[in-house]
């Protein structure tokens, strides 16, 4: 046994009656209540307690149970000195009850004593406690050496056991607690998780709307300073308009999304196509998909046609839908700009790529994005 066992004291769960089950207490009460009831009844057998020293008998009791009384609180609180001080009361008490005359009861509160040391104290504190009161115990007794040692026998493994049983009760209520605050970091991660990612959508919502207002207002910018027809220019104004619209209908979408109300990724990607300038094709067996596999399947289609518009204007653009077996893939690819694309191509954030390959990341996923041999291409995969 490691030096730490003999010298730690049993945990302050062990120790106080926390969690206690209410048969137990009524037991135990029981039990300390016979013990006083035999430990009385014995002495007044003896006949030592008669005439005016009767009434040192229950002055006796009282201040025994005082003392195992303090001795349990102050064990709670893991204080060696003042608790062997309390618990050496009874003991000098029995001490002088047998010195008297009344062996019986002094024996009892010995042993109680001796039980309660091995239970709530340190091991070798109460290993050595019971040396010196079962010792004296030995010494004195005249019931044969047999009997003596049965008795402090019994006495060690009866305290043994309740020390025993305690450190198991309160090693259980200590993983409770551990389990407890464990479950509270989980809540705790689960909230940031789901903050982080209500977040992540209000940011791809808004950076994809307002990137795509921002090149049309761009382009009515140029237009004026070049004095551009005022048709041109209200067509570019319309459009941001038109951009402005879809941007609060992807911002309900995206609410309706983190409350779980999703419509299908196919339908999304066919309102989302230009018509006559964008294809969209659907391989393998659709089936429903977790929200955040949809979403990162959405944001990504938004952001590849939002670069389209400004790096590339007029060129078609063929986006496909993969449902493979534990995964979904997509695939959006254009044909390459008939226009050379201005001042439009240098406006945004440029955190777009970055922001939907972090978005693949957090998933399981990839995302590749690069020039292929006509155009510009971005794929897609995730596990769903």
């Amino acid at each position: 046994m490691p030096i730490g066992d003999r010298t730690a004291w049993p945990a302050r769960e062990a120790l106080s009656r926390l969690g206690m089950p209410r048969g137990r207490t009524i037991l135990d009460t029981l039990m300390w209540s016979g013990a006083v009831v035999l430990t009385a009844a014995s002495a007044q057998r003896t006949g030592v307690f008669r005439g005016w020293v009767t009434v040192l008998l229950p002055l006796g009791l009282l201040c025994c149970a005082a003392a195992v009384l303090g001795y349990h609180r102050v064990t709670v609180r893991h204080r060696l000195l003042p608790a062997l001080g309390l618990l050496a009361v009874p003991v000098l008490l029995g001490a002088a009850a047998f010195a008297a005359g009344a062996r019986a009861p002094a024996v009892i509160v010995c042993t109680v004593c001796s039980v309660l040391a091995l239970e709530r104290l340190p091991l070798a504190a109460g290993l050595a406690f019971d040396a010196m009161v079962l010792g004296a115990h030995a010494l004195v007794a005249d019931t044969g050496a047999g009997k003596t040692a049965g008795t402090i026998l019994t006495v060690l493994l009866v305290g043994y056991s309740l020390r025993l049983d305690a450190q198991a009760r309160g090693a259980g209520f200590r993983l409770l607690a551990q389990e407890r605050a464990a479950r509270a970091a989980e809540a705790e991660s689960a909230a940031l998780a789901e903050r982080a990612r209500i977040a992540r959508e209000i940011h791809d919502v808004l950076a994809h709307s307002l990137s795509a207002q921002l090149v049309h207002l761009e382009a009515a910018r140029i237009q004026i300073e070049r004095g551009a027809d005022r048709g041109q220019i209200l067509q570019r104004v319309v459009s941001a308009r038109a951009m402005a619209r879809e941007g609060l209908a992807e911002t309900r979408q995206a609410l309706s999304a983190l409350r779980g109300e999703l419509t299908s990724v196919e339908a999304f990607l066919r309102e989302l196509a230009e018509p006559g300038a964008v294809v969209v094709e659907v391989a393998g067996e659709p089936r429903p998909l977790p929200a955040e596999p949809s979403q990162a399947v959405r944001r990504v289609a938004q952001e590849a046609l939002t670069n389209v518009r400004k790096h590339a204007p007029g060129a078609r653009v063929r986006i496909l839908l993969r449902y493979e077996p534990g995964e979904v893939a997509l695939d959006v690819r254009d044909s390459g700009g008939t226009d050379v694309p201005g001042e439009l191509g240098s406006s945004g954030s440029g955190y777009g790529l970055l922001g939907m390959r972090e978005r693949a990341e957090l998933l399981g996923g990839t995302l590749e994005a690069g020039p292929v041999e006509e155009g510009f291409a971005v794929r897609l995969r995730v596990p769903a």
